[in-house]
């Protein structure tokens, strides 16, 4: 009794201690909030009509006058991206801009105090500021300062004036290097090299928020561009954390260049820069217009958001099979063995920040509890995100809105797309996510890498996501309070399907109306860039970083697929200890001067000699460079000196037999003959399986040879 008493002891002093780690590693990324005392939901919007897909269709004539005055507020209304979101939680206090501007008296948004009385004066539902200047000081080292009347004697080896208001209610932050004696004059650019780059940033969002943009952030972020006499603007619309609808995203993009450009004139060129998702926003913006990027830099990128969702959102499903359902659970203590389906890199004895959260669950569903021993990129990196993005009863695990708000709105990423992809008879936007007749681990099966009975197992039992109207809220309490929650649902278990009595869990189906509309309005990159791209990425596979490096060239196959030319793209894959930003950007300004000395020239015949694919080792010496150097079983080629040097690692469905391209919603479906009779399962027998797998795949199984059942015939 005593060893037994000594035993929960130990156990629950690790939950508590995994849980304070938990929590420093949940809160470490999250801003400061306020209360919100009022309800304010949008009416379900109206699905927007691009035919045949966004780049073809003229952006309508902004009406707003430009630029906006000192004092005065920017639009409050996007251009063409369809209605104003709500609830719209304001965050101009988290940007030091002060209260937003009072927009209404009926309890409509954040209340606005009075500062003396602290009584509420008004309310605002759009989060709107006044446009105004600041200074900043950067000094001697490398600190950055305010500057002001009274410390204009401060040492500094750089000075930039910034502005920032708000644009499509998102702020907006224009930061120009400037002299001592322009300090006051907003049009002086006596400093500018008449180069501007377009600061983008990542981060995942669903939306209801304007996000935070602090100066300070955005200057450090371009210190050492903002040095040689480049303007940086950017805003906090072209954030992902923040929302992922690109047509917001491009429709605030090219106001916030409007709103420098008619203070400034035209610059040479205009580069893109951004990591995670601010390297997909620059792909997106860069394929569906024109007018806003002459050059990207997408660092850590992904060719798009919402295919990278098709594997990501299989991460929870996968672990919940591993860590509940698999028949053999001891089989998968081997990671290196989940890597054959998930993928993605898996390595043994990698420790798990919400490792605890493991045997408190197995304990709570009747398991032998144990602590993982291991760890792989789709927890590493993508923990949470199924609940997050697809879950539209969970909200936020911190009170942004009042308890109302929150019961009335659909927290989700499908929600926040609802204007563009529609949404179901329940109100509930629509979802591209489909996993019918995926056979995960088929390609494992076919290397012998598992056995026909844990290919089985796993595609019995893996199922789906539920229909999002019967998703509930993560189980979670709250012993430390409501900053560290311990999960109860692990990998949102309770919102995954169950097996039926023959012990076949069912799939998931996703909305083709939802898949249209993502292609048709530009959520999707199908390829079609024609200007200079530096893609560059640390390699970040051995740290379980959800960053991974593949995605650079699911990205060059759509782009080959589509007739761009990939020689328009560059990858450079980097050592975590070198950066190779600086070097991308002064290659990128040598491309682009090119281009306007001999616009002539196509793209990649403007680009530089010295400019191609390459790795780079930690002190930025080039391993290899070339356009064999990256080549690998992603274009069937035997594998280059990079490849070698940086492995690569695949996604759970590029594992279940689909293209390295990853732009595959929804599969045409074969039946089991059709697929044994085509060779999809190699040399494997399974001919006495065959009546297993027809009730596992009533629909058939994929045909990965045929395009995506969601990508509209017409678009060219």
């Amino acid at each position: 009794m005593k060893s037994l008493f000594s035993w929960l002891t130990a156990f629950l002093s690790l939950i508590a201690l995994g849980a304070c780690c938990y929590w420093f590693w949940l809160t470490s990324e999250q801003e400061k909030i306020y209360s919100v005392e009022s309800v304010a939901i949008g009416a379900n919007n109206p699905i927007l009509e691009f035919y045949p897909h966004i780049s073809k269709v003229n952006r309508p004539v902004d009406t707003f006058v430009f630029p906006i005055a000192m004092g005065d507020i920017g639009p409050s209304t996007n251009l063409y991206s369809g209605p104003n979101q709500y609830p719209f939680y304001c965050m101009t206090l988290d940007s030091g801009l002060d209260q937003p501007e009072i927009d209404n008296h009926a309890g409509l948004g954040v209340p606005v105090m009075d500062e003396q009385s602290n009584q509420v004066l008004g309310f605002s539902k759009d989060c709107m500021a006044k446009t105004r200047l600041r200074y900043f000081a950067i000094t001697s080292d490398n600190q950055i300062k305010p500057l002001d009347e009274r410390n204009k004697a401060i040492d500094t080896s750089l000075l930039l004036r910034v502005e920032q208001g708000t644009i499509n209610r998102f702020i907006y932050t224009i930061v120009m290097p400037i002299t001592v004696d322009e300090v006051g004059d907003r049009y002086a650019k006596s400093q500018w090299n008449n180069r501007l780059i377009y600061q983008f940033n990542g981060g995942s969002g669903i939306g209801f928020r304007q996000g935070r943009q602090k100066p300070e952030r955005v200057i450090d972020r371009q210190l050492e561009q903002l040095r040689l006499g480049y303007a940086v603007i950017s805003s906090s619309g072209n954030k992902t954390s923040y929302t992922y609808n690109m047509l917001l995203a491009e429709d605030t993009a090219r106001r916030v260049k409007k709103q420098f450009t008619s203070l400034y004139g035209e610059p040479l060129y205009t580069v893109g820069i951004g990591g995670s998702g601010g390297g997909l926003a620059q792909y997106l913006i860069a394929q569906n217009s024109q007018g806003i990027l002459d050059g990207l830099i997408p660092l850590y990128s992904y060719p798009d958001m919402i295919t990278q969702t098709t594997y990501a959102l299989d991460c929870d499903l996968l672990n919940n099979y591993f860590t509940f359902r698999a028949d053999d659970r001891k089989a998968w203590h081997d990671w290196t063995r989940r890597r054959h389906i998930e993928g993605m890199n898996a390595i043994n004895d990698f420790p798990q920040r919400a490792g605890f959260l493991q045997p408190l669950n197995q304990l709570m569903s009747g398991f032998v509890p144990s602590f993982p021993d291991g760890n792989s990129e789709c927890i590493n990196g993508y923990f949470g995100l199924s609940t997050f993005i697809n879950n539209p009863r969970q909200g936020f695990l911190r009170a942004f809105f009042e308890d109302e708000v929150v019961e009335k709105t659909n927290w989700s990423y499908w929600q926040d797309m609802a204007n563009v992809f529609g949404t179901d008879q329940s109100g509930l936007g629509l979802s591209t996510w489909d996993n019918e007749g995926v056979q995960y681990g088929l390609e494992a099966l076919k290397a012998q890498q598992i056995t026909m009975a844990e290919f089985i197992d796993i595609n019995k039992k893996i199922g789906g996501w539920k229909p999002q109207n019967q998703m509930q809220q993560e189980e979670i309490v709250l012993p430390f309070g409501h900053k560290v929650p311990i999960w109860l649902t692990l990998w949102g278990n309770h919102n995954i399907t169950t097996p039926d009595d023959n012990g076949i869990a069912p799939r998931h189906s996703g909305s083709l109306a939802a898949m249209e509309k993502a292609y048709r309005s530009g959520q999707v990159f199908i390829g079609k860039v024609d200007i200079p791209i530096i893609d560059a990425r640390h390699y970040l596979e051995n740290e379980l970083d959800m960053h991974h490096m593949s995605a650079s060239f699911y990205t060059r196959l759509r782009m080959s697929a589509a007739d761009s030319n990939p020689e328009n793209q560059v990858i450079w894959v980097a050592h975590q200890a070198f950066n190779p930003t600086q070097l991308a950007f002064e290659k990128m300004d040598e491309w682009l001067l090119n281009l306007k000395a001999q616009p002539n020239l196509s793209v990649a015949d403007a680009k530089p000699k010295t400019l191609a694919d390459t790795c780079f080792d930690e002190q930025g010496k080039v391993i290899a460079s070339g356009k064999a150097v990256f080549n690998g079983i992603w274009n069937n080629q035997p594998q280059g000196t990079c490849t070698a040097r940086y492995p690569m690692f695949s996604t759970s469905r590029i594992q279940a037999g689909a293209n390295w391209a990853g732009d595959i919603f929804k599969c045409h479906k074969i039946s089991i003959e059709a697929a044994l009779a085509k060779g999809l399962y190699g040399d494997v027998d399974i001919s006495t399986q065959l009546t297993t797998l027809k009730q596992i795949y009533p629909k058939g199984v994929c045909d990965y040879s045929q395009p995506d059942m969601g990508r509209p015939q017409d678009l060219d």
